[in-house]
């Protein structure tokens, strides 16, 4: 049996009360703490719809587009052409495969749009009974002429066909239903400036040419001739577009008498004035140099102008792609997204594929329609309704585009939000070292916020050189006026034209597929889409808040 003393028996039990008491102090002091409480985590950040559906517009799709549409097998989709019908085909089948209701005429994707083409016969101008032969001794463009079977016994030559400030051909002048001639360019003084711009660059007189053609119309001259110096150079540089000859809308109306222009050498000018040394385009031009002043001539002469067309009316179609919007007291609003699918179509054996212009645009555009249809079909799509609309007949003058927003919107313009375009964005201009730029025009043309917007998508997404050096209202090039933008522009639409510049192979058979810089043409789309996006979703459509440019 084991015994234990009585001293080791006191000091176990003295270690055992000292155990108990911490282990009481224990229980109150954690009686006295804060309970442990187990935090919820922070709930999950929202997806960045944009980002998730932007990711849908990529090269290879792009490349896989363009390829087939910019082929030769479509013939460089010439307006109302073969290849275009074909093209317009291949596009109806992606917005099909897409799910798309079929809104346009007979439950199709098609909005037809009826054509009037003029093409050019044999054009002949006589001046005291001596021909002279087109594209020799003048041209003229079909858009800006009719069919012409004309005779007139008076010319009246009104110096260069200006009306400023500093300096005025019409002052006093009486030129309704007359035929006048004209001087191209303007005044230049002794010291060889410029008379209007008095430097040695030209004013807008000279480097726009639509300048004189729209004070000529408003004085309702007939038919205006201007002079033009080495006309071999300038058929050579217009050759094709003189050679498309003419189209316009047939919408039922009466367009009434149409001024005619017509573009000739100084040779023709000279006989038509007389052929003698004090009424020759040479000696009234030194006239105005000498004095600084506007020198008029009214003429006598027999001279007839035949500009013989062939016309035919023709069917084209824009394309709908309509994605309604998820939002019902914000459906009604649009926001249509364009770009025109025709290009110049063939010339005997050489095919103008247009893979930029505007193959580009049109590939970009549909990768557009598949990420928001995407969107919709997930059930996150966009408040707002898209129109995506390829159009026909830009090359012609604008003309699909003219018919939706002049003729036949399937949509109110009012419920129009805004119009994004892209036409040409495929490329790398000369100014650009690489692709990661693109021309913005129009954007504060009517609305700052649309401006502010498509800035702000830039920055958050696309990081692209946003280049405005076009959207210069003294720009020459006058890029604002001539896209299918423009038509909902003058409706007051507020508008954005994207765009990659000029190249050498613009409107030339080596406007080929591989010549486009896909990288750049994927983040160029990715922008539109970008901004297009939050116009859709943003809770207040944007506001237009400067004039419209006329």
């Amino acid at each position: 049996m084991l015994h234990i003393s009585k001293k080791i028996f006191f000091l176990l039990c003295l270690f055992s009360f000292s155990l108990l008491t911490q282990a009481q102090k224990s229980v109150r002091e954690a009686d006295l703490e804060e309970p442990i409480v187990k935090k919820k985590p922070a709930p999950p950040k929202p997806k960045d719809l944009a980002l998730e559906y932007g990711k849908m517009v990529n090269q290879e799709d792009l490349k896989k587009h363009l390829s087939i549409l910019a082929s030769d097998e479509y013939g460089g989709r010439g307006t109302g052409q073969e290849g275009q019908k074909m093209a317009q085909e291949y596009i109806a089948k992606h917005f099909e495969d897409l799910k798309l209701p079929k809104i346009g005429h007979k439950k199709s994707y098609y909005q037809p749009v009826s054509l009037i083409n003029q093409q050019w016969g044999t054009p002949i101008i006589t001046v005291n009974k001596k021909k002279y032969e087109f594209l020799k001794d003048f041209y003229a463009f079909g858009e800006t002429t009719g069919d012409l079977d004309y005779s007139e016994k008076e010319v009246l030559f009104l110096g260069y066909g200006i009306e400023d400030e500093k300096y005025n051909d019409y002052e006093g002048q009486n030129v309704k239903g007359k035929t006048v001639m004209v001087l191209a360019s303007e005044p230049v003084l002794k010291n060889g400036n410029y008379l209007l711009s008095n430097s040695e660059k030209p004013s807008d007189w000279s480097v726009n040419w639509r300048k004189k053609l729209e004070i000529a119309t408003e004085k309702e001259v007939a038919v205006l001739l201007i002079v033009v110096d080495n006309i071999e150079k300038q058929v050579n540089r217009f050759r094709n577009y003189i050679k498309m000859g003419g189209m316009e809308v047939a919408d039922g109306t009466e367009s009434g008498d149409k001024m005619s222009v017509i573009y000739i050498s100084r040779q023709v000018a000279d006989d038509i004035l007389g052929n003698k040394k004090r009424k020759s385009t040479g000696f009234l031009q030194k006239k105005i140099t000498k004095k600084a002043k506007t020198k008029s001539l009214q003429t006598a002469t027999k001279l007839k102008i035949d500009l013989d067309k062939h016309i035919d009316l023709i069917e084209a179609n824009n394309l709908l792609g309509y994605i309604e919007g998820s939002d019902p007291k914000l459906k009604n609003e649009l926001i249509i997204v364009t770009a025109h699918y025709d290009h110049l179509g063939t010339d005997g054996t050489k095919i103008y594929n247009g893979a930029d212009d505007d193959g580009s645009g049109t590939v970009a555009i549909l990768e557009i329609a598949q990420a928001f249809a995407q969107a919709k079909a997930d059930g996150k799509g966009a408040k707002r309704s898209i129109l995506v609309m390829p159009v026909t007949g830009e090359e012609k003058g604008l003309l699909g585009s003219e018919f939706y927003a002049d003729v036949k919107p399937i949509f109110p313009l009012k419920n129009t939000v805004a119009n994004l375009n892209v036409d040409m964005v495929g490329r790398i201009d000369n100014e650009h070292k690489d692709g990661n730029y693109v021309y913005v025009i129009g954007s504060d043309k009517l609305s700052t916020e649309l401006h502010n917007i498509n800035e702000n998508m830039n920055k958050k997404y696309t990081k692209l050189d946003l280049d405005y050096k076009y959207n210069d209202d003294k720009d020459p090039n006058r890029f604002y006026y001539r896209s299918d933008h423009y038509n909902f522009a003058k409706n007051d639409i507020p508008i954005i034209f994207y765009f990659n510049g000029t190249h050498g192979d613009y409107h030339k058979t080596s406007d080929t597929v591989d010549k486009i810089n896909f990288e750049a043409l994927e983040k160029r789309a990715k922008l539109v889409f970008f901004t297009a996006w939050q116009l859709a979703n943003q809770d207040k459509r944007i506001e237009v808040d400067k004039k419209p440019k006329k």
